[in-house]
């Protein structure tokens, strides 16, 4: 069995998905009921009551462990979840990190995730670490003033990082908990080109086959979006590095070609499948 946290999200879905189709056993874990995939077991559990997850890790031997937003502030407690894993009996636990713990060290969420990392290696539990940038459904934000105004409105809108398509994490993820090579492996995800907001809108009108206008926001108006969805520190921490990455925010990382045998998706065919979302 294997166990998908976060089931309901952009990477937890398709991983789901890709691990039913490859025929595991898979149980998967959010915090409200959903659809699942035929043969799948759905729990609904909180990941910010680590206890309440013993009766979904026991006997399971691999589980995908990815945090919610509130599980990213700094008085959140996840090292817990690992112990349960390991009460339970799981054997391997591929965790999603964040490339923020090597290239801003210091912020406060990366520190948090630095220290669940290295819990897990303490764990005694094969183990794999995927650290992924931004996500290209970070666009979604977006969706709704797409959809009623043909607006997207975003900070710093001429700085890029190589966003990566999380149905391209989840490829990685499902490889990494299917097949031991991949243990004590620590991944670097992104996509395969520096974009920036303003050409992610642009591909974006693309895929639409209409205008799509580009609005600036300010920092201080983004946290205040962000913040409605995320902790203060984990929006500052994430602010930073779109509005000045460093050089190792803006490498293209080989990682996702090193385990799938492809390159990454690049932002223009998310934007494709998903263009439904900003009609």
């Amino acid at each position: 069995m294997i166990v998908v946290t976060g089931a309901t999200g952009n990477i937890g879905r398709p991983l789901t998905q890709a691990l039913a189709r490859a025929d595991h056993q898979v149980t998967a874990v959010s915090r409200h009921t959903t659809a699942v995939p035929d043969g799948v077991r759905h729990v609904v559990a909180d990941l910010a009551e680590p206890a309440g997850l013993k009766p979904v890790l026991a006997g399971a031997k691999a589980l995908f462990l990815l945090l919610s937003g509130d599980l990213h502030g700094t008085a959140a407690n996840p090292a817990d979840i690992i112990g349960e894993a390991v009460a339970g009996g799981v054997r391997r636990v591929v965790l999603l990190s964040t490339l923020g713990v090597v290239t801003r060290p210091f912020g406060p969420t990366r520190i948090a995730m630095r220290a669940l990392e290295d819990t897990l290696r303490e764990s005694g539990l094969d183990w794999t670490v995927l650290r992924p940038g931004g996500f290209a459904s970070n666009a979604l934000w977006w969706a709704e003033s797409v959809r009623t105004r043909q607006v997207v409105a975003a900070p710093f809108g001429d700085i890029g990082v190589p966003v990566v398509d999380p149905a391209d994490i989840a490829a990685v993820a499902a490889a990494c908990l299917s097949d031991e090579r991949h243990t004590g492996g620590v991944y670097e995800l992104t996509g395969p080109e520096v974009i920036t907001p303003r050409q992610q809108a642009g591909a974006i009108a693309a895929a639409l086959g209409s205008p799509v206008r580009f609005h600036e926001l300010t920092r201080d108006e983004a946290k205040a979006a962000m913040t409605r969805s995320m902790p203060a520190e984990l929006a500052d921490d994430t602010l930073d590095i779109l509005g000045s990455p460093n050089p190792a925010e803006l490498r293209v990382s080989p990682d996702v070609q090193r385990v799938l045998g492809r390159a990454p998706r690049p932002f223009a065919d998310w934007a494709a499948r998903h263009v439904t979302a900003f009609r």
